[in-house]
């Protein structure tokens, strides 16, 4: 096994194991109390809509919103490591097809495994800050993604390697 298909492959389960101990931690440390947020800020808002109250309607949306974005993202990047883990292990299991030297082979991977890591790492980051260095992070990590990917569409439709 080459090692450019090692780390696909090894990487990939590292980063789904990742993920669904970032998941496990979420559910058991972190969900009930974000749910209880949002269901709570959204009885508010409702409550003091009723009472015409719109200053506390308003401020009690707002509280929901900013809740609600914090746990989607929280909920995607638990998503996104175990998605593109998978990805990478599908990847590394035919990576010894693609058609390029071992040492751009080596390069493709690590762009993928870093873009893998950096993406949802970045939509983390966005739960803390809304600006824009998460989102440069998080776009990094999608362009070394989309970037490998290309790569490996062309070593795969490409000839062999001379040095092969």
């Amino acid at each position: 096994m080459s090692s450019s298909r090692r780390l696909l492959i090894v990487g990939g389960i590292a980063l789904a194991l990742w993920g669904m101990g970032y998941g496990l931690w979420y559910a058991v440390f972190a969900e009930h109390q974000a749910l209880n947020g949002i269901g709570g800020s959204l009885a508010t808002a409702f409550d003091a809509a009723a009472s015409r109250n719109l200053g506390a309607a308003e401020t009690a949306f707002r509280n929901y919103k900013e809740a609600k974005y914090i746990y989607d993202r929280q909920v995607d990047v638990h998503g996104h490591w175990i998605g593109l883990a998978m990805l990478l292990i599908v990847v590394g299991i035919a990576f010894d097809r693609v058609r390029f030297a071992e040492r751009h082979k080596l390069v493709l991977a690590c762009t993928l495994l870093a873009g893998a890591a950096i993406f949802p790492f970045g939509v983390l980051l966005q739960t803390f800050d809304h600006g824009a260095i998460p989102r440069g992070i998080a776009i990094l990590g999608s362009v070394l993604v989309i970037a490998a990917l290309i790569g490996i569409t062309l070593g795969l439709a490409g000839r062999k390697a001379p040095s092969e």
